[in-house]
């Protein structure tokens, strides 16, 4: 709708009128010189670019754009000071490919008597039937233009963003526009009181964009220990921060008292005056985040007015700059426990690859996605996936409490549906929905699904919490969704309150699991169905052979929308398992001829894997024990299961009992009770899980 407006506002002239475009000019009605008392002056102008960026219509008859030479055919960047060349290009080549614009950033255009204008320009795609760009120009006035900056560098929470938005602004009273904040507040941490000894300071904007000398500071580039002086002057003072103006080459190169120093603050060798303007946040005592730099050619001094100017831009962003360094704080916060969270390695049995993109390009929304893997003590690989409603570090907060929660529970030997249900428990203690959601996150109906990954026997027990169903690739079979039973999230207490189910799958050797969230396969302009058919499509591309994590960003690539509106989440898992010889099974009736069958053919295998005979001797005891404590306080069959793995041998004894087996008081001379003691001590480590038909207690012997 603006971009209409502003063609209508542009009289009709076409290309091809080009040769007559001065004349049109002069017969167009053009605005008095001096508008009758009352009138408000025109100061808007616009211009029509094609896509080579030449003019092809225009509407700069106002006095306030006398000087500007705007021929039909011209290129627009010819307008521009050549400092801001390659940037302004750069952003009308942005809006052209994207279509978004690119809106109120201040900026200088060239008169022909070498003056310059300042304007507010925003660059928007032309309204149809016209193709290319439309380009509004608003002459400023010293308030509008206080008025506009202000709001510019307020749209984003970037730090960087936020300085070189400054810096933009401050252009309008210089050459050269410098953002040097304190390393504190760029890293995100914040200064408090008045600072002691000398100020690290580091760049953070600069313009126009263009190549400078050889060490000369530029965006990135810590400022050398003396070239802090002038801030940490101004940070000691017992008043309020005041500005600080040297008018002259001469007097520069005096205060900064070094050539080195002035070659890398001093963007130019001929005569400059600068301005420095602290960055103040306003407290008891005040507390200054960075410095400003105005520069400009000799003969050009700053007026009072000029500075009070410069002044109040300053003080009316620098809390801007806090904003985006809070934003910083908290967004590295989020990412250090995002991190935590992403799975490290697969191991012998498993291969895993994860991918994590935020929703938004400067990661600022960070926040409730989180995937994990990791072994469990016995031998098997959990795989979990969540999304917790809402971003921010609120969001990271629980999602880093579900997964560690979770983690906890399943290696302690709980199922996965056992899992979910205490973290359904967890969810609803967390927050209600009212508080979570003032916060802009809320734990309730988070959604979770866990798989645990068994690499004997090869298959995967999974159970879900509203979560969206994972995709596996057999090595002989077609690609597509798990059949998992639908579940409401977690903590849902409007919805009917129902039991978690745990569902086994197959996944024999070579197969491929993928795990996501919904940002992966959302699409408005399609079913989620459709998004989830994509994705079994693009995994099923995955060769055996290629590296996972490549795999893993390329399917990211080709599903995740340009334009996204949630963050995406995708862990690929590889299931290898073991071999078929680095195992064994046995199902032996509770007799009590168990333990010496499970001794003889333990020590049987033993001896084909070649294993040494003092690693021998305690696998076979510690089966011998388990053993005879399933026959004696369980009962029903038993299995025996043993596997190679690593640097060492898995035992494991299954029986039909509830009983949780613990260490006992018992002493030397007591009649029973010593079983466990000797399994603790001749193990790394022991434990117990639970299945559908009673327990598993297995014990890892190392070699």
């Amino acid at each position: 709708m603006v971009s209409s407006a502003l063609g209508q506002y542009i009289p009709r002239c076409g290309a091809a009128e080009a040769a007559g475009a001065q004349g049109d000019r002069a017969a167009r009605p053009r605005v008095p010189a001096n508008p009758a008392p009352g009138r408000q002056e025109q100061i808007l102008g616009a211009v029509n670019l094609d896509r080579d960026l030449r003019i092809i219509r225009c509407n700069l008859d106002a006095p306030v754009f006398t000087g500007l030479d705007a021929a039909t055919g011209s290129f627009f960047v010819d307008l521009l000071p050549p400092g801001d060349v390659p940037t302004v290009t750069r952003r009308l080549r942005q809006v052209l490919e994207t279509g978004e614009p690119h809106v109120a950033r201040v900026q200088r255009l060239r008169r022909g008597d070498g003056s310059e204008l300042v304007v507010s320009m925003s660059i928007l795609t032309a309204a149809a039937p016209q193709e290319g760009l439309t380009v509004s120009l608003i002459a400023m006035a010293r308030r509008l233009h206080l008025y506009a900056a202000e709001t510019a560098i307020g749209t984003s929470l970037d730090i960087g963003e936020t300085a070189q938005s400054l810096a933009e602004s401050l252009l309008a009273w210089g050459d050269v526009a410098a953002i040097d904040l304190d390393f504190a507040v760029w890293t995100g941490e914040g200064v408090t009181g008045q600072q002691q000894g000398r100020v690290r300071l580091r760049r953070a904007a600069l313009v126009p964009d263009r190549a400078w000398p050889d060490g000369y500071v530029t965006p990135g580039d810590d400022l050398p220990s003396d070239a802090s002086r002038l801030l940490s002057q101004a940070i000691r003072r017992d008043d309020a921060a005041q500005a600080i103006v040297i008018p002259d080459r001469e007097a520069i190169e005096r205060v900064l008292g070094s050539p080195r120093l002035v070659r890398t603050l001093v963007p130019g060798d001929r005569a400059a005056a600068v301005a420095c303007i602290p960055l103040v946040l306003d407290g008891t005592p005040p507390v200054v985040l960075g410095v400003a730099e105005v520069w400009r050619r000799a003969g050009r001094p700053f007026g009072d007015s000029e500075l009070l100017d410069l002044q109040e831009l300053v003080a009316r962003t620098s809390h801007h700059v806090d904003l985006a360094r809070q934003h910083q704080r908290e967004h590295t916060q989020v990412l250090a426990l995002q991190r935590r969270l992403l799975p490290r390695t697969g191991g012998d049995t498993i291969e895993t690859a994860s991918v994590y993109q935020p929703a938004t390009p400067d990661s600022a929304g960070v926040g409730g996605d989180w995937v994990n893997s990791f072994p469990l003590p016995d031998g098997r690989t959990a795989l979990m996936v969540g999304d917790v409603v809402g971003h921010g570090l609120g969001a990271a907060a629980t999602m880093g409490q579900l997964s560690m929660e979770a983690r906890a529970l399943l290696s302690a030997g709980l199922a996965p549906d056992e899992v979910l249900e205490h973290l359904d428990e967890t969810v609803s203690l967390l927050d209600d929905a009212e508080s979570g959601l003032a916060a802009g996150y809320s734990a309730l109906g988070s959604t979770c699904c866990i798989a645990v990954y068994d690499p004997v026997s090869h298959r995967v027990a999974l159970s879900s919490a509203g979560h969206l169903p994972p995709v596996l690739v057999p090595p002989d079979g077609p690609a597509g969704p798990l059949a998992v039973r639908t579940h409401p999230g977690l903590g849902t207490e409007f919805a009917l309150r129902e039991p978690f189910d745990v569902q086994a799958f197959a996944a024999p050797p070579g197969s491929l699991l993928a795990l996501y969230t919904d940002g992966l396969v959302e699409d408005p302009a399609a079913s989620i169905d459709e998004g989830i058919g994509r994705l079994a499509d693009a995994v099923s591309t995955v060769h055996p052979w290629d590296a996972l994590e490549q795999a893993a960003r390329r399917v990211v690539s080709e599903l995740a929308p340009v334009r996204r509106r949630d963050d995406v989440t995708l862990l690929l898992a590889r299931m290898l398992g073991y071999r078929k010889g680095d195992t064994a099974t046995w199902r032996l009736p509770a007799r009590d001829d168990a333990a010496p069958r499970a001794r003889a053919l333990v020590s049987a295998l033993l001896e084909r894997w070649h294993t040494r005979a003092d690693t021998r001797d305690r696998v076979v005891l510690v089966v011998d024990e388990l053993v005879a404590n399933a026959v004696r306080f369980a009962g029903g069959p038993i299995t025996v299961r043993l596997i190679r793995a690593g640097h060492g041998l898995l035992c494991e004894v299954g029986d039909t009992g509830n009983g949780r087996p613990r260490l006992g008081p018992g002493g030397l001379l007591d009649d029973g009770g010593r079983g466990l003691h000797v399994v603790h001590r001749l193990t790394t480590r022991w434990g117990v899980r639970w299945t559908d038909t009673g327990k598993v207690v297995w014990a890892a012997v190392g070699t």
